[in-house]
């Protein structure tokens, strides 16, 4: 096979946003499950010669040149463990069969006089190989690269906030002017809730769980081998060790709960980046956010003037269809046809083509965010051009002084009227209040009426 162009992918993770999804290579390509099941093979080898039940022996010699196999995994060893699945190699005929081609691969590369090679696989299912290996990929994955990115979204919000805390800006709600708030403090909302979506991240990933059972979760094989040996502990032992949990009641299918969480856990992460993406677009459209230009750069084909919000296009786009794989792959994977079938085996090669949607995302989010300015005067102008919303506040107060249907009376003056602030002086002026409230009323503007607004930026908590 040759070498393609990124111009021929036919999926565009691995050609126009090869750049960006270049960090998952290690825990998503086909090379990097190749290295987790030889891993997880030789891990096991050496964990069954720690039995003092099994004559196998391995001193620190030989083990440290089996994990070097592992460790230093590279292209040259993916295309022979594919050339012996694929057209055999040696006295390895075709296995057709990926989990078989690891196993011989590791043949190969026994230290020379380890007598093992009966002992590799010993015992095992594919599905035990497999689902380690998914984890140990998944894992670090979500952990390594998804999150940091999800926490420098976080940051950058967090920042703008504090930056923006005291910068009025008129709200809207059902579409509708309603009462302002500060653009800082919107930005903090969006921080805050994305604070929480990535401690349930946390927690998901934290409760990843192995398994290593046999080929109906019984450990038949092993008790039948060895019955003097505790195999469950020696299980849990195994892929605690590995750095996962241990899930000990299976059939020969981890039941997947764990990744299904995991995937629950990022789209709602995705689900408010979305929320933001959603709102920022809007935000450019009214003109109160501004875009730095770069220079070059065509924001339409026929409109010279155009600077338009793609960043913030394009990461929905690509969190929507990170949110569809995700909700799928959660859906999917949590079912298998009685003790075993094999239709998840193909879905679960696509759970790096979704995280890889979800880092197209975070990284174009991230860039957008990093070219928006507010346009201070656009959003003091809208506010001066809506009087109408300090009706809530003078209403409120009316009521506080027991004013008999003050909500009444103010919607009565300004409702489905172009109302100015001089409408509301003369409004004031013939209220029968005290010349305290009076004032109170008369000091009333929109730009000031934003309550603790740039206050509950401090409360987004880090």
């Amino acid at each position: 096979m040759t070498d393609r162009s990124p111009l021929e992918a036919v999926s565009p993770l691995d050609g126009r946003y090869a750049r960006y999804t270049e960090p998952l290579v290690p825990y998503a390509s086909e090379q990097a499950l190749m290295r987790a099941r030889t891993r997880v093979e030789i891990e096991y080898l050496v964990a069954l010669a720690d039995l003092p039940q099994t004559p196998l022996t391995i001193d620190r010699a030989d083990r440290e040149e089996l994990r070097a196999v592992y460790e230093g995994f590279d292209g040259d060893d993916a295309a022979l463990v594919k050339q012996i699945e694929t057209e055999g190699y040696g006295e390895y005929p075709a296995t057709n069969h990926d989990v078989k081609a690891i196993e011989y691969f590791v043949r190969e590369h026994l230290p020379d006089g380890l007598d093992a090679a009966q002992w590799i696989h010993f015992a095992l299912t594919s599905e035990d190989v497999n689902n380690l290996a998914h984890r140990l990929l998944v894992k670090p994955a979500v952990e390594e690269v998804l999150v940091p990115e999800l926490r420098e979204v976080r940051d950058a919000l967090i920042e703008m906030a504090r930056e923006y805390r005291d910068l009025p800006m008129l709200a809207r709600t059902h579409g509708q002017p309603a009462t302002p708030t500060t653009f800082g403090k919107e930005l903090a909302v969006y921080a805050s809730r994305l604070g929480r979506a990535l401690g349930r991240i946390e927690r998901a990933t934290d409760e990843i769980a192995g398994k290593l059972a046999g080929a109906s979760g019984t450990y038949a094989a092993h008790e039948a081998a060895y019955p003097d040996v505790d195999w469950r502990a020696f299980s849990r032992s195994f892929v605690r060790n590995l750095g996962l949990d241990h899930e000990p009641v299976t059939t020969q299918v981890n039941p997947c709960d764990d990744l299904a969480a995991v995937f629950d856990a990022l789209r709602g992460a995705n689900n408010v980046l979305l929320d933001l993406d959603l709102d920022v677009w809007l935000y450019v459209s009214d003109r109160y956010l501004g875009q730095e230009t770069t220079e070059g750069e065509t924001g339409s084909s026929t409109m010279p003037h155009k600077v338009n919000p793609i960043d913030f296009e394009n990461s929905e786009g690509n969190l929507s269809k990170a949110n569809s794989d995700l909700t799928f792959l959660a859906d999917y994977v949590t079912k298998s046809r009685l003790q075993r079938d094999l239709s998840d085996s193909t879905v679960k090669r696509n759970v790096g083509a979704a995280l890889a949607h979800c880092l197209i995302g975070y990284s174009k989010l991230q860039n957008g965010l990093g070219k928006v300015v507010p346009n201070e005067q656009v959003m003091a102008d809208d506010l001066e051009s809506t009087p109408e919303i300090v009706g809530e506040a003078v209403q409120t107060i009316l009521r506080r002084e027991g004013f008999d249907d003050a909500y009444e009376h103010v919607k009565k003056a300004t409702r489905g009227r172009d109302v100015s602030m001089d409408d509301f002086s003369a409004m004031i002026d013939d209220l029968d209040v005290s010349e305290d409230v009076r004032a109170q009323l008369h000091a009333l503007t929109p730009a000031g009426y934003t309550g603790v607004a740039s206050e509950l930026v401090d409360d987004v908590r880090e």
